[in-house]
């Protein structure tokens, strides 16, 4: 049973989006490795791997600019310039996996509308292409619910088995955009105030 306190918690780590989004059934011995997984397209396997070795080098740079600002305000510009080129990218990747759709994610799983029925339990990949950072994610998940809404269904699912890196990136993605909802609620609400 959740508190009320864990709920408000779930709650904000939770938002509404549009992402493109494709799915693919795991068969069972897919499902019960831990391994991460890869992807078809080479192109989004060196996306997601862009994204990661990024991530883990951010320690590295905090490192180096204790050090030598000149050195790392030069590496940032070299970083800004591979952020660029993943967003082409992912462009390209988005005739691939398709149009963004409406979905509800967070880091513990993501709600989507789906054509067809999805038994509770099945174990899916999940590839993501989360925009405008450009972060490509294929990650594991289970079917948590699967209900009939309008022409399809309302799928629920939950992340399985995500790397250390791949949950901090999808978290840094989900914070990233609730400060954007806010600051564009705050200049909303500044312009009907004058």
């Amino acid at each position: 049973m959740t508190t009320l306190d864990e709920e408000e918690r779930r709650e904000y780590y939770r938002i509404d989006d549009m992402i493109a989004l494709q799915i693919k059934s795991l068969s069972a011995p897919e499902a019960a490795g831990k391994e991460v997984l890869l992807d078809d397209s080479p192109l989004f396997n060196l996306l997601s791997e862009l994204h990661l070795s990024e991530f883990e080098a951010q320690h590295l740079l905090r490192q180096i600019s204790e050090k030598d600002r000149s050195l790392a305000a030069f590496l940032k510009v070299q970083n800004k310039r591979l952020d660029l080129l993943s967003q082409v990218m992912a462009l390209g990747l988005l005739d691939e996996v398709g149009a963004p759709q409406p979905v509800i994610i967070s880091e513990g799983g993501i709600d989507f509308q789906h054509p067809s029925s999805l038994p509770v339990g099945a174990h899916l990949a999940v590839k993501l292409v989360l925009m405008p950072q450009a972060l490509g994610l294929l990650l594991r998940a289970k079917v948590t619910h699967c209900d009939a809404k309008g022409d399809g269904f309302d799928v629920g699912t939950e992340f399985e088995s995500m790397t250390d890196a791949q949950r901090q990136l999808l978290a840094r993605y989900i914070l990233q955009k609730q400060a954007q909802e806010r600051r564009l609620a705050r200049e909303k609400s500044d312009a009907q105030a004058t």
